[in-house]
This record gives structure tokens, sequence and C-alpha cells, in this order.
């Protein structure tokens, strides 16, 4: 395929010839190689295509809820090409048998490709560590995700097992005796010490969903000191604050000072990606007090609105958190994240000029649980492509 007249995120004229599900040529005005099919991008922005630090596909147990064909179809809709599913599902996911299925199933479906994460503590339990002494070197990412392990002991103990296994540690940062009576201080507390077994053990660890700003500096200084963490920040937590909105999510929505801490941590390379926390619940879920929402297909709008029309950051910062952070922080940087030569044909076209108005009834998501519903947004996804083929397509 050769995609013609798009621009790259600085504006410039690009097309791009893609082979063989790689990207085999980016330049002007490319000639197109005999029957080649041509997709005229004219008027559009192409983008590596996005990567999912941080996702809930629901499967296995809770499949009402979404599962992975519709959790892949809401992530092309969105742009996604990859995600890194939690292992909150029941069963808990604390074995390589239950991760290769969920991955294999994201591959027969063939919309979006999928990490499922193992769980810290078995079942979480809060205390099991030893199924991690036998994961395959392919299970690489752990993480007690919706709950964080309590226990001080038994955390350092995993952080000592991954930095010798070669893992990475996921933290959902929450000390839940406290969080009951003040979240703020429960995600602080477990995100100190989480950065600082970190540094004490040299594990690599990437701290979900930072939604305080004095979580963000003690990211920023862990990392001055050394220290192999990386962060992501969720775009709910970017668009709304507490007066703007009373929704369950886990973290809550903080204020706007947080807001405006977690877009300064951006400015200065302390946030590696943005993960989306996509979380679907059913209405009578959510009525019954289920924490979470659904955000793959509404991220890059919600993103380019923020923090390219509203705080004047630039495109290609964006692009490097949706696409090339993400693609470091799981191992993916040698062919994925980037429009390269030889980088996977995996890409996606925006209008980032179209406002539309977010419509929850028409996601894509089995669950709609939107709190955009109704918001005005810039930047909607036109095509994506995974390995040169198109997997969702707009229909305006």
């Amino acid at each position: 395929m050769l995609i013609r007249h798009a621009k790259d995120c600085n504006g410039r004229a690009c097309d791009l010839w893609l082979r063989d599900g790689k990207i085999a040529a980016i330049g002007q005005d490319l000639p197109a190689p005999e029957g080649e099919e041509v997709l005229d991008a004219r008027g559009l922005t192409v983008l590596p295509a996005f990567l999912d630090t941080h996702c809930h596909w629901r499967t296995p147990g809770f499949e009402y809820k979404e599962d992975v064909a519709t959790g892949s179809a809401a992530a092309a809709a969105g742009g996604y090409t990859f995600v890194n599913l939690m292992p909150n599902t029941r069963p808990v996911c604390s074995s390589a048998e239950i991760a290769h299925a969920v991955q294999a199933e994201a591959a027969a479906v063939g919309l979006c490709d999928a990490n499922q994460t193992v769980s810290i503590t078995r079942d979480f339990d809060g205390k099991t560590l030893d199924h991690l002494l036998s994961l395959p070197e392919d299970v690489k990412f752990i993480t007690e995700d919706g709950h964080g392990v309590q226990d001080n002991a038994v955390m350092a103990r995993a952080f000592a097992i991954a930095s010798e296994r070669g893992l990475t540690i996921l933290s959902h940062a929450e000390d839940m005796e406290i969080s009951p009576w003040d979240y703020r201080l429960a995600e602080n507390l477990e995100t100190l010490r989480n950065c600082h077994l970190a540094e004490y053990y040299g594990t690599r660890l990437h701290m979900c969903h930072v939604s305080t700003r004095e979580a963000v500096n003690m990211v920023r200084i862990a990392r001055r000191h050394g220290a192999r963490v990386t962060c992501e920040v969720t775009p709910h937590h970017l668009w709304f604050d507490d007066k703007r909105l009373q929704y369950k999510v886990n973290p809550p929505i903080r204020t706007a000072q947080d807001v405006k801490a977690l877009v300064a941590a951006i400015q200065d390379g302390t946030v590696s990606c943005i993960g989306t926390d996509h979380a679907p619940h059913t209405a009578e879920d959510k009525a019954a007090g289920a924490a979470g929402m659904v955000g793959l297909e509404t991220a890059f709008g919600v993103c380019y609105t923020k923090l390219c029309r509203m705080e004047g950051l630039p495109l290609e910062l964006l692009s490097f958190l949706m696409s090339s952070g993400p693609a470091q922080v799981l191992g993916l940087e040698d062919r994925k994240g980037l429009l390269a030569p030889g980088y996977d044909a995996d890409l996606v076209l925006v209008d980032i000029d179209h406002l539309y108005t977010v419509d929850a009834a028409k996601l894509h998501s089995k669950s709609k649980n939107c709190p955009y519903d109704g918001e005005h947004l810039y930047g909607r996804v036109v095509t994506t492509l995974k390995a040169g083929r198109i997997t969702y397509q707009s229909e305006a």
C-alpha cells in the first residue's frame, strides 16, 4: 500500500510505502509500484499507531463488560494496535497459560495485539509469590492492578524477584487501609515506597495512573536518583478536575493543581506515556459503585485537545506519549512507535482540525461508561492500519 498526501506531526508532506507488514519507505512524491493500492490521505496527519500501557478487556470472566473482540474494536477505533492488559480478571491471571490464551484470542481477532500481564501475588492473595519463579521468559510484566500489594515485606520480595528475573513491576499505588478516608495519602505513600524499592533493588518499575502532584514529583526525584522508574498519566486525569466532574474512578479525579502538575511533568519528561486505564463496566455495575471509565476511543481527542490545543504542546510530544514512549516502556521500541523504514506498518491517520462531539452510544466498546459523552473534542481518528492492513475506517 502507498499512503499519499499525508502530513507528519510537524505538518510536512509525507508519503509512506507499506510492504509485507512493514514501513518500506517514507518520503515525498513516492512513485506507486505497479498494482499497488493507493490510499489518499490528503488533509490528514499520519502518526505511529498508539500503544496503551494500561487497559482492561475483562477476559476471562467478565465478558459481559467487555470481551476481546469488542475491546479490539474499541482499540482500533481509537488508533491503537497494541494494548497491555491488566490481570484483575476471573480467575485472576496468575499464570502464563491464561496470559497466552488471552494473547492468542487477540491475535485471532486480528485488530489489535495484546500483552497480558500476570499478578504479583497468586490470585491477588497478597502474599504468595512462588508462581513468579516459574514464569517463562516471554512474560515480562507483573502487577497487582486494582489493589496494590499491601504488605511491605511481600512487596520487597517481589521487587527482589523481579530484579533477578528481569521482570518489570507495574504499580497500582494505593494503601487500602488509608484510601477509604484519604486517597491522596494512600497513593503518595505507596508511590514513595515503591520508588524506593525500585532504587534499592535496581528493579524496573512503571507507576500506573499517577494522579497527584506529590506522587509525580516522587517519580521525578526517583528518576534523578537513577532509579529505573517510568510513569503514565491517564487522559481523564488530564481532562477533568474535581470541580468539573464527580465520577468514580480509581485513583479519583484530582484537583486543578494536580492537573497542572501532571502537565508540567509531561513537559519536563517525567511522564513517559499516556495509559488509558480503559475500564469497561455495565450501567448496573457503575450504579453499584464500580470504579472506572472506558477510554480507548476518546484518548487521542482528549489528549490532543487538552495538551496541544489548550496547553500549546507540540503534536510531536503527544505522539511520543502515545506511541514511542509506551513502546519503550513495553520493550517494543525496536519495531513499534516510530514512522521509520523497517518498523511495523502500524499507523493512524487523524484529522486534527475536525471538531466532533463524543457520543457514548456509538462507542465500539461493549460498555458505555463514558463521562466524555457530549464533550467537544478536536482530533478525530479517521483510519487505523495494523501491519499495513486497515483495521478501522471512520464512517464520516
